[in-house]
Parts: structure tokens; C-alpha cells; sequence
């Protein structure tokens, strides 16, 4: 019963997630490349809504829940900011230029059938396969 309801409760995220992505627009890229053109700033309130809220309920989750839905306690991940993380990070946003999208709105826009998307989505693919083959090479030297 607990499983279902972890499933359940993904799906709904999962689903609210991509009707946010589609009904804001980020999901086509025109849209994206338009504000990445600096000729349209609605997604920038998006993204600052997005934003708000986030850090609004990470600062206010661990204080009022007890523990998270689907965990048992509430953990906190320091992340190195290294080489690694940002020639990661300048390949991923160049990659979001050219397609206009990044991995949440592609998958999203394939529910609203823009399949064009699927190149897109290809190439994260193809690039998250060549990162981890790279760090395990690197990791046997």
C-alpha cells in the first residue's frame, strides 16, 4: 500500500510539473529562445515564481513536517563547485540555447505532441550516456 502510494503521489507531482511547464509555455521552444533573446520576459517571472517557492518550502519544509512524504528524514547534499560542475553546467546551457529546452519541458512537450522534441531529447540522452562513460573511464585511471 505504501508503494502505490509513493507512485501516486510522483505521478501527481510529475503531472503538476508539466501542466506548470506547458501552461507557461516553456515547453515550446520559441518561447524559451525568444526570452533567452532577451524579446520576452514572462519567463523570467516563471522562473522567479518557481524560484520563490522553492526556497520558501526548503526553508519552511524541515521546520513544519516532520519527515518528507516519500522519506524518512530530511537530508542536505553540499555540492563541490568544481571544474567538473562547471564545464558541465556551460555545456547544458548551451545545449538549452540551441534547442530552446531543457530535460523537464522536452519531456513535457512530448505530452502536448511536439515531437520535434525528441531530437532534442536524443541528444540529452547521447550526452548524459558520453558523461558517464567518460567519468568511468577517467575513474579507472
Amino acid at each position: 500500500m505504501r508503494k502505490l502510494l509513493e507512485v501516486l503521489i510522483m505521478i501527481t507531482g510529475g503531472a503538476l510539473f508539466g501542466f506548470g511547464l506547458s501552461f507557461s509555455g516553456m515547453v515550446s521552444p520559441e518561447v524559451v529562445l525568444k526570452f533567452l533573446n532577451l524579446q520576452d520576459f514572462g519567463l523570467m517571472l516563471v522562473m522567479g515564481g518557481a524560484v520563490m517557492v522553492t526556497v520558501i518550502f526548503y526553508q519552511l519544509a524541515p521546520r513544519l513536517l516532520k519527515h518528507p512524504l516519500l522519506a524518512k528524514q530530511f537530508e542536505t547534499r553540499i555540492t563541490l563547485v568544481d571544474k567538473k560542475l562547471l564545464v558541465g553546467s556551460a555545456i547544458f546551457g548551451i545545449g538549452w540555447g540551441i534547442c530552446g529546452v531543457c530535460p523537464g519541458p522536452a519531456i513535457a512537450g512530448l505530452g502536448i505532441g511536439n515531437f520535434d522534441l525528441l531530437w532534442a531529447l536524443l541528444g540529452m540522452f547521447v550526452g548524459a550516456y558520453l558523461q558517464g562513460y567518460l567519468s568511468n573511464e577517467s575513474a579507472k585511471d
